[in-house]
């Protein structure tokens, strides 16, 4: 399956893959990808499954640089209209669900610079959230944040990197209008932890609770 996404120079078009849980669905969730693996990396995988698991329909999904065969990100314009494509095309495959935009790293800040101008979707989660690059925490990545409405989850691992020091994130996440951080102990970027060896999709099944309980506090607030 595919989804459209005009981008300026021309439409092109995005694989998606759906999945249903056994039972009724509890929402759907759309997930995408980091900057350097498409939607079919082995921790993506096993974290989707585990949300099924949870009750959650998922949709993974690739940005255009991907289905162009390139390694790099392209402008992140792009990427903001691929989000508003999938979102949409969601609501419109199912107009009385809830819409969930994850990302990893790359995808996760692409989904909350839409999400800043304007995005609907019911919240966001973010799986290492890459506040900086490494090694250059003067120079963060967080002027949009304020202007996000949905609710947000931060996932973070303490040694990521990404996120030091710490209290520079925990600093962001208090000038959002509604945003709470979930700490890995020891995790890195990619949630792996120093002196325990787990495949990629049993690290990424392991975040899917945390995020079905960040969803199920949403819906009782």
């Amino acid at each position: 399956m595919g989804i459209v996404v005009e981008l300026p120079a021309g439409a092109v078009t995005v694989t998606t893959a759906w999945a249903e849980p056994d039972g009724p669905s509890r929402g759907v969730v759309a997930i995408a990808h980091g900057a350097g693996a498409g939607m079919d990396h082995p921790f993506l995988i096993g974290f989707a499954d585990a949300l099924r698991v949870e009750g959650f329909t998922t949709m993974r999904f690739n940005f255009p640089y991907v289905e162009a065969g390139r390694r790099m990100p392209g402008p992140a314009a792009h990427a903001m209209l691929t989000w508003r494509a999938v979102v949409s095309s969601i609501r419109e495959e199912r107009p009385d669900a809830s819409v969930w935009a994850c990302g990893k790293s790359y995808g996760g800040r692409m989904a909350s610079m839409a999400a800043a101008e304007g995005l609907e979707v019911d919240g966001l989660v973010y799986l290492g959230y890459p506040l900086h690059q490494p090694g250059k925490p003067e120079k963060p990545r967080i002027e949009h944040l304020p202007a996000v409405r949905p609710p947000q989850l931060f996932v973070e691992g303490t040694n990521d990197p990404f996120v030091q020091p710490l209290s520079q994130l925990e600093e962001a996440m208090a000038s959002c209008q509604d945003a709470r951080i979930a700490w890995i102990d020891g995790g890195g970027h990619s949630f792996e932890v120093k002196g325990r060896k787990r495949p990629a999709e049993v690290v990424g099944a392991g975040l899917a609770p945390l995020v079905a309980e960040f969803i199920a506090d949403v819906g009782r607030d």
